[in-house]
């Protein structure tokens, strides 16, 4: 299957017909090419579902309309898509890296991150892309012949480097670096992912995909939540432009059409720029495989420098005006405070975890009970967590 589909691919685009495989080999589907098979299992997959219960900056419960991680990953698949097609690369395999791509966070964002990363310190720490290979290699249960959903090697190695390489060097499996997170260094010992490469051209694009979504649904959910003003966004000079455009086109337009018309004219103009970066970078180094693409030795597909340099802007300013914003820092605290709370309970009584999740464990503040109860946290979603720390902590309520 996909041989037909394959066709119309660019040269240095990866093909399902030549995938390194899976760990756990399995007869090919006849109806679906191998990384089709790959984002139907990962839409299947509970870690999805949970996503639409986990924050991206917002608590769950403080509005119907703010992005999810669920709708955050839904636009970095539309996105990546489009930019797969105009390049003719595999949208097949970018949709899956972008659907699974933040199966690894935990509860209330980057604020339960920080705070589950704190609590291993003296563990292993803990780190969100890495958390997402262990949850499609080792913790889905659904399939009865393997563990996780055994992707392919080139869905893993995407995710697994989300942000670019992460060493210098090849890898000698027997002594990783100190700095590899725990989750990459358990999983090499049964595949190794080239950490020393850039990733495949279709794992470039959904990295820079989440970049555009993350952004510009930020402007939109900052400007709808009242934490800054267009006349604030404005102050950066190319979004001031496009806000300027859109307000002599239509000077009379309600407020959340007039956001929402800046907000596609800005990730139209990110993917213009990546496309014509892109394909400049492609005609300095004319890859003939999706390997010499991995081999580059920097970013094949990326915004022009230009575009850097305004994304950086826009970035620095959500994160004055909207990240540190005091009411989000105010949600932060106490998100924090959920996240580490449940983490010294569980770590110093673990049989307080739910029965298959104690099973996982050796007693009070072990490594491998540590690993249990992070695992456990990560996978929370907002609401869950919020559950689970009233009931252990308020006297009041009963721990059913």
């Amino acid at each position: 299957m996909g041989s037909a589909m394959e066709d119309v691919l660019a040269r240095h685009a990866s093909r399902a017909t030549m995938s390194r495989g899976r760990l756990y080999q399995e007869a090919e589907s006849d109806t679906r090419t191998a990384y089709q098979r790959d984002r139907d299992r990962v839409i299947h997959c509970s870690a999805f579902r949970r996503l639409k219960h986990k924050t991206q900056v917002f608590v769950y419960h403080e509005g119907d309309h703010y992005r999810t991680r669920l709708t955050h990953s839904i636009e970095v698949a539309q996105i990546a898509r489009t930019i797969c097609r105009v390049l003719a690369l595999n949208e097949d395999l970018a949709e899956a890296l972008a659907l699974a791509h933040d199966f690894g966070h935990t509860p209330f964002g980057h604020a339960g991150e920080d705070a589950l990363d704190d609590a291993m310190a003296d563990y292993g720490g803990f780190d969100h892309n890495a958390q997402t290979i262990r949850l499609v290699t080792r913790l889905e249960r659904r399939y009865a012949c393997f563990p996780g959903l055994n992707l392919t090697w080139e869905t893993l190695e995407g995710l697994a480097k989300h942000n670019g390489p992460l060493v210098a060097q090849p890898l000698d499996q027997d002594r990783a670096p100190a700095n590899l997170p725990f989750a990459l260094v358990d999983f090499l010992a049964d595949m190794d992912l080239e950490l020393h490469t850039h990733a495949g051209p279709e794992a470039q694009v959904a990295a820079i995909a989440d970049d555009i979504a993350y952004n510009n649904h930020d402007i939109d959910d900052g400007l709808r939540a009242g934490l800054f003003t267009l006349d604030d966004l404005a102050q950066i000079g190319f979004v001031g432009a496009v806000i300027d455009r859109v307000r002599a086109a239509y000077p009379d337009v309600e407020r959340g059409v007039l956001i929402h018309e800046v907000v596609r004219r800005l990730i139209d103009l990110m993917v213009t720029d990546i496309v014509a970066e892109t394909r400049r970078r492609l005609a300095e180094t004319d890859p003939s495989s999706a390997d010499d693409v991995r081999a580059a030795g920097r970013p094949t597909v990326a915004f022009s420098d230009t575009m850097a340099a305004h994304e950086r802007e826009l970035k620095a300013f959500l994160r004055a005006n909207m990240y540190q914003h005091y009411l989000v820092n105010r949600t932060t605290t106490k998100a924090k405070r959920v996240v580490t709370d449940l983490f010294n309970l569980y770590i110093q009584e673990p049989q307080c975890l739910p029965t298959e999740w104690a099973r996982a464990t050796s007693g009070p503040r072990t490594d491998k009970t540590a690993r249990a109860v992070a695992d456990f946290i990560a996978g929370m979603t907002d609401r869950f967590a919020i559950r689970e720390h009233t009931k252990l902590f308020d006297i009041s309520v009963l721990p059913v």
